[in-house]
């Protein structure tokens, strides 16, 4: 009996280990759970939807390992307030992510207890105050990204405690000082731009690039010398002021002959130009006068555009009314647009969009071209040439009107609107939220256009790829607008980039290429996949694009960290979702001949969109609302 009974007490002391062991645990995952609610109270946030019954390992933006948390990823959450005194209760923790949100204040000094923290990404917020001493206990942190905040004070020597760092990121705060004897073995990535930095840059930073000080009162390399004076021989001599004094009073004299004669000349032309103008303008109120009586209201816009239009065909100015195209029904002329009510739908690069509701009933869209540099003849070429354009993907150019004065190009209305002003122009919780297939489809459909016109020809192009120019049917089918007017348009040579869509080697507007267009559409895929806007995100505030931070991202972190919140509801879309960033990724390629053809994407999507299984996921499903998918199963960086 005795073997019998150390048995039984063996297996009776297993079972206690056991019950002794699955209470650690969940005591370990409860203080991690009270320091998340704890965080959650404090800072809130438009996503922080936690369902409270379920365990913090399916809650978004936490990650666990072996039940306990490992990582909290909550970029551009809109989180605000000051951080709370509990994240140091989150023991594992290797991975803090914060970063585009709006938090301030200091950040709290419990953080210096997570022992296991390799990686903090605490960019883009409001975060004050020096630079606290217990960061420096952190041993084994790999990655520390501070930039973008209102951190002061110096920049302490304890960072070379931190022997394992390769990331350090300090730049557009307001640290002053000079920079000390900074040694990491490792480090690869360094940056204290735009700060209050003073004296010479340590000697073992010299071999950083110049881009990583500049903004600051420092020197020495890569910057200028510190001690670079000029001597006494680059004083200029006698004989050179004096002949210097004597060109600048000839060039006055010359500059003044240039003003007389040019005041002469215009004085002379004035009495010619007078009665001309003052006629033209007595026409034209005339005809808006008229606009307001028959209507009771002014449509200032496309009503005067069509008042000059009608002006100048009396006097033999031009065209004496709208020049249809194909089978196009010609319910209406330049006098129904005349008379017809309009409201603005926008204003884009090359004009200003109305909607003119005409007595029939029918609305059309008008566009009112500006900056118009081609002569009569090449406009009338290269519209007639636009018009013969036909697809089901692309919005048809129905008539358009030229004189010298005014130009107006006449398409079907889309009541939708555009894909720009679905996905940001109402934010409201009752919004309707764009799911995968939507967004998939809308994304072949456009893709499908674009390839279409590239196929008229090598030299064809759209020049002008963006969200708002891809206007959609009532069942969200993509029509894309505008193409074939970037040429109309004057040089401009030095183009301006904070729309985000143009290609990097674009240098002027009327020679975009077929693979500058890729790029666009690269950059409307991960506006589709991220559902932020390049045209006024505050990525691109300081030279950041769209496809840079999302490529920083994938690089850095997490690749479900850039998809919109939207798209994280629905199962069974991940692979998806990676093979389009993947394709988005590859058409904003820095070199041309890096990107597919638009043929090639649009097989690409086609694929993908072919195999695609259900994705109609109820979005008021609680369960699935809460859940995060790991997209990526790779570990963090090192």
């Amino acid at each position: 009996m005795k073997p019998q009974t150390e048995k039984l007490a063996f297996l009776f002391l297993l079972v206690i280990l056991l019950f002794d062991s699955w209470s650690f645990v969940d005591s370990d995952l409860a203080s991690d759970r009270i320091a998340l609610e704890a965080l959650r109270k404090a800072v809130g946030g438009r996503s922080l939807l936690w369902n409270l019954s379920n365990s913090p390992c399916s809650w978004v933006g936490v990650f666990c390992e072996r039940d306990r948390v490992v990582g909290l990823r909550l970029p551009a959450m809109g989180l605000s307030g000051q951080l709370p005194i509990a994240l140091g209760n989150l023991t594992q923790l290797q991975t803090l992510s914060l970063r585009f949100n709006a938090l301030s204040g200091p950040i709290p000094a419990d953080i210096g207890s997570l022992a296991s923290l390799r990686n903090l990404y605490l960019q883009e917020n409001f975060f004050s105050g020096e630079i606290s001493g217990f960061l420096f206990n952190l041993q084994n942190l790999v990655r520390l990204d501070l930039a973008h905040n209102n951190f002061s004070g110096e920049i302490s020597p304890s960072f070379n405690n931190l022997t394992r760092l390769r990331t350090l990121y300090l730049e557009e705060n307001q640290l002053n000082g000079s920079i000390p004897d900074l040694n990491f073995p490792s480090l690869d990535q360094f940056n204290v731009s735009y700060n209050k930095l003073i004296g010479a840059v340590p000697q073992r930073l010299s071999g950083r690039p110049a881009t990583a000080f500049e903004g600051n009162s420092l020197c020495g390399k890569p910057l200028i010398p510190c001690n670079g004076t000029s001597n006494g021989n680059d004083k200029l001599s006698g004989g050179a002021i004096a002949g210097i004094a004597i060109g600048c009073v000839i060039g006055f004299l010359l500059i003044l002959m240039i003003l007389i004669f040019l005041c002469k000349r215009k004085r002379t032309k004035q009495g010619v130009a007078k009665d001309t103008q003052e006629r033209k303008q007595s026409e034209t109120e005339i005809a808006r006068e008229n606009v307001v009586a028959d209507r009771g209201t002014a449509s200032t816009g496309i009503a005067s555009a069509a008042a000059v239009a009608k002006s100048e065909s009396k006097r033999g100015g031009g065209t004496k009314n709208l020049v249809f195209f194909g089978n196009t029904s010609r319910v209406f002329d330049l006098e129904d647009l005349l008379r017809a009510s309009a409201e603005v739908l926008g204003k884009g690069t090359f004009g200003t969009t109305y909607k003119a509701t005409l007595e029939v009933g029918v609305a059309v869209a008008v566009k009112r071209l500006k900056d118009v540099t081609v002569t009569e003849k090449e406009f009338r070429g290269k519209i007639e040439s636009v018009g013969k354009i036909n697809h089901e993907n692309l919005v048809p150019l129905k008539a358009y009107y030229y004189n010298k004065d005014e130009k107006l190009l006449v398409y079907d209305y889309m009541p939708m609107g555009s894909l720009s002003a679905l996905l940001h122009g109402n934010s409201a919780a009752g919004r309707t939220p764009l799911n995968w297939e939507t967004r998939s489809g809308i994304a072949l459909g456009a893709a499908r256009g674009i390839t279409h016109l590239h196929s008229q020809g090598p030299t064809i192009s759209h020049g002008n790829i963006k969200s708002s120019n891809i206007l959609l049917t009532n069942s969200f089918e993509a029509r894309v607008s505008d193409f074939g007017l970037a040429n109309l348009a004057g040089p401009t040579p030095t183009p301006n980039r904070i729309d985000g869509y143009r290609a990097p080697e674009v240098t002027d507007a009327r020679k975009i290429s077929q693979k500058a267009d890729v790029y666009s559409f690269g950059v409307l895929l991960l506006e589709l996949l991220t559902g932020r806007a390049p045209t006024h995100s505050h990525l691109n505030d300081e030279g950041v694009d769209l496809p840079r931070w999302v490529q920083s991202v994938v690089k850095d972190e997490w690749t479900s960290e850039v998809f919109d919140l939207e798209l994280l509801r629905y199962q069974n879309v991940e692979e998806d979702m990676v093979q389009l960033l993947q394709l988005a990724i590859n058409c904003t390629a820095q070199y041309p001949d890096n990107r597919p053809s638009m043929e090639e994407v649009r097989n690409q999507i086609e694929q993908l969109c072919s195999h695609g299984g259900d994705t109609h996921q109820d979005i008021e499903d609680e369960k699935s609302s809460q859940q995060t998918y790991s997209i990526d199963s790779g570990a963090p960086p090192p």
